[in-house]
């Protein structure tokens, strides 16, 4: 990353060019982004970041962030979900968070490391493909997504899957804040 774009500990956004915090993370994903953009061939208006998934469950109000939502023909096609660190551990709630995500069951997940990545089927979560370059291109994608039905997840499904994301996301950060997870 270039040094004109650090200010003061800011740093801009590849994609959406806003002034954001710079830390090692945020170096991740932008690295990320312009791999998505340059490499991927995706326009940078295919892709949103750094949303929020928000739901309710036993009275709890939840936000899990989601660092790429990938859209193309008007459906998300994929989301890419990046943390430093072990990937296997990332797989699961990466699910639940796509099937979360919209009304539909979005089709792929991408989890990242910046490093290396893996490629999830979201309707079995079984990792299909992996490393940063088995990544769709979006000339891929596009052909991909016309095959895909994009199919609602069963309303108990739903439940279950909330429950594994609040488990894994929302009581695991809180657990970290607690203790400051600096062990």
């Amino acid at each position: 990353m270039s040094t004109e774009h650090l200010i003061l500990g800011k740093t801009i956004d590849f994609i959406t060019g806003e002034t954001i915090l710079d830390t090692h993370d945020e170096r991740a994903r932008q690295t990320i982004a312009r791999f998505l953009v340059e490499k991927k061939g995706y326009f940078k208006g295919d892709i949103s970041v750094r949303q929020k998934l928000e739901f309710f469950l036993d009275g709890n109000n939840a936000r899990v962030g989601v660092d790429f939502i990938i859209r193309l023909a008007g459906k998300v096609f994929a989301i890419v979900i990046f943390g430093p660190g072990s990937l296997v551990s990332r797989e699961r709630p990466a699910v639940a968070a796509a099937r979360l995500l919209e009304s539909y069951a979005v089709p792929f997940v991408v989890v990242t490391n910046g490093k290396d990545a893996e490629i999830l089927e979201t309707s079995s979560g079984a990792v299909i493909a992996e490393g940063l370059e088995a990544i769709p291109s979006k000339e891929e994608a596009m052909e991909t997504i016309k095959a895909l039905a994009f199919e609602r997840v069963p309303e108990n499904r739903l439940e279950k899957e909330k429950r594994i994301l609040y488990a894994f996301e929302v009581l695991a950060e809180r657990e970290c804040d607690e203790y400051t997870c600096s062990i």
